[in-house]
């Protein structure tokens, strides 16, 4: 198990990391952090996935160029950059709910809401703000998969080999009935459309991460939805 533990402990680092930068905005303290902490020098997860290495890239010159901190203009830049992605006004350019993706009028709080909330619900899990904003967000689809991650881990370090079994068994689920179903489209998505090297990179290290839990659990990436 040890393979197992190392796995599990990258995985849940990553997705944690990644399921927080995708759900809100960015705000300096946080991206400070980054920097002074070197996050991007290499991947917990996934470092050899060929996306992987070329979103670290992109988030490592990212860092080098606010090596100094975060000015007031890069954090303006990221944040009305966030906005015009995955907020508005206007036309949402890369939607971040899944149910966008498998709807015709392109809706919100459709089936898809609801499956990925029965899941959250079935490992006691809920949204920050449940019934006023859509629970198959990518950043809490991300952050759902690093909970089912460190469940498994913690079943392997409490010796619970069923508890271990059940954790795994649901990423692979969870992966294949919702998250690998559009999420590398969502990431190739932002990759051509951003004009940010931070959110381009985050794309890439986001689809990286996605390919490595695909092949490590055997869950194959479909044909993805547009938007």
């Amino acid at each position: 198990m040890t393979a197992w533990i190392e796995t599990l402990a990258g995985e849940t680092l990553l997705f944690n990391l990644l399921g927080k930068a995708c759900y809100a905005a960015p705000d300096r303290e946080w991206l400070d952090a980054l920097v002074k902490d070197d996050i991007f020098a290499e991947s917990p997860f996934g470092d050899a996935q060929p996306d992987t290495k070329a979103g670290l890239s992109l988030l490592r010159a990212w860092s080098r160029a606010n090596h100094d901190g975060i000015s007031d203009v890069a954090l303006e830049t990221l944040q009305v950059e966030y906005t015009r992605l995955f907020i508005g006004p206007g036309p949402v350019v890369a939607p971040p709910w899944e149910s966008v993706y498998f709807s015709e009028e392109r809706l919100l709080f459709q089936r898809e809401t609801f499956q990925v909330r029965a899941w959250y619900a079935r490992f006691e899990r809920t949204v920050p703000n449940l019934h006023r904003e859509p629970d198959d967000h990518i950043g809490l689809e991300l952050s759902f998969v690093a909970h089912l991650a460190e469940l498994a881990l913690q079943a392997i370090q409490a010796h619970e080999q069923e508890g271990f079994q059940e954790a795994l068994e649901a990423q692979r689920c969870f992966l294949g009935e919702h998250l690998l179903k559009w999420g590398p489209g969502w990431c190739s998505r932002v990759e051509a459309i951003s004009g940010s090297e931070f959110y381009r990179g985050l794309a890439l290290l986001t689809r990286g991460a996605l390919s490595e839990l695909s092949e490590q659990l055997a869950v194959q990436i479909p044909v993805q939805p547009g938007a």
